[in-house]
């Protein structure tokens, strides 16, 4: 008597035949070990019409309508009470992907699966509802912040750079991010501004590398980028737009070395190179600011560039930064 699940189709054929002979309400129920309630809700929500203030029902209908109900409620629910997708979306923003990264994801993983077709602006909600507070989700993004605040880019300094080219004279196949081999260079500062590292990033592939630098001077940052750049191809290796820091000053040895031509962005544009700057967000994830460099394993710096080269991203269509640069590499000239 204290089943309160809804009908099945059995049941409601049962009904409709016991109600056409008159049985009371009370009688189903007690027949089918329900509720009386159930039955009246039952008679209620799919009765058809009434005829001789009598109600109409009708067992196939009565099924339809409820399995309609059903899948509307499904449509209509939050789709992070499903577990196996709250599950997918937990684990990823804990391996640090973003909302939009995983939002994407999902849909190249659960390609014939409507369910999970979501967006990221409902992770985003879901993380920060006033509900969710004490889950502290939000220290799984990127930036840690426990209200959503606006984008502000951090400013450049002007240093005389001898033999600079600005990057209103580089070729516009680099701004059109369709051939290879184009990338764009940083320096994230580490701890009393004792050491820190060189950080890269290709335009093409969104490929992400990152060497150390012991001290903040010019030759450790040219020696950085040997190190990212010399086991290339020269097809792989085109050229860099960098920032205006002191420590490139010593840029035009790339070229004597290396062959990779160098621009230099606008004072205070970082906006010209945004996808290194987007990456030294990434990269300061890991390592905050006030992070001693030296106390930070090789093998830690490695861990963390792997990890950012195998997230999804969307400007990719979800692929993965290194699923994207090896298989430009693979076609590449390497002589």
């Amino acid at each position: 008597m204290g089943n309160h699940h809804k009908l099945n189709q059995t049941e409601r054929e049962q009904l409709s035949r016991w109600k056409k002979e008159r049985i009371s309400n009370n009688e189903c129920a007690k027949r089918l070990s329900r509720h009386p309630s159930t039955i009246g809700r039952e008679l209620s929500r799919n009765g058809m019409v009434k005829w001789n203030k009598e109600l109409f029902y009708e067992p196939l209908h009565a099924q339809a309508w409820s399995i309609e109900r059903k899948e509307k409620a499904w449509k209509t629910k939050h789709p992070l009470k499903n577990k196996q997708i709250y599950c997918y979306i937990i684990e990823k923003l804990k391996s640090g992907w973003s909302p939009e990264q995983i939002a994407g994801r999902l849909k190249i993983d659960y390609l014939n699966d409507p369910v999970f077709q979501i967006h990221h602006e409902t992770i985003y909600r879901y993380i920060y509802a006033s509900k969710n507070k004490e889950k502290k989700l939000w220290e799984y993004l990127r930036r840690k912040q426990i209200r959503r605040r606006k984008k502000i880019g951090r400013k450049a300094h002007r240093v005389r750079i001898p033999d600079r080219i600005s990057i209103h004279d580089r070729p516009n196949e680099v701004l059109e991010r369709v051939i290879i081999g184009h990338w764009e260079g940083d320096t994230i500062v580490g701890k009393g501004r004792a050491n820190g590292l060189h950080t890269t990033y290709e335009r093409v592939s969104s490929l992400i590398r990152f060497e150390r630098m012991n001290r903040l001077t010019a030759n450790e940052s040219v020696k950085a980028q040997y190190k990212i750049y010399s086991p290339l191809p020269q097809d792989m290796r085109k050229t860099i737009t960098l920032d205006n820091g002191s420590e490139h000053v010593d840029h035009i040895k790339l070229k004597e070395t290396l062959g990779i031509k160098t621009y230099f962005a606008d004072p205070y544009s970082a906006y010209q190179r945004g996808g290194n700057e987007n990456a030294n967000l990434w990269i300061r994830y890991y390592f905050p600011k006030g992070t001693d460099f030296s106390t930070i394993s090789n093998e830690d710096l490695k861990d963390v560039e792997w990890e950012l080269n195998n997230r999804p991203r969307k400007r990719l269509g979800f692929k993965k930064p290194l699923e994207v640069f090896n298989n430009h590499l693979k076609g590449c000239d390497r002589k």
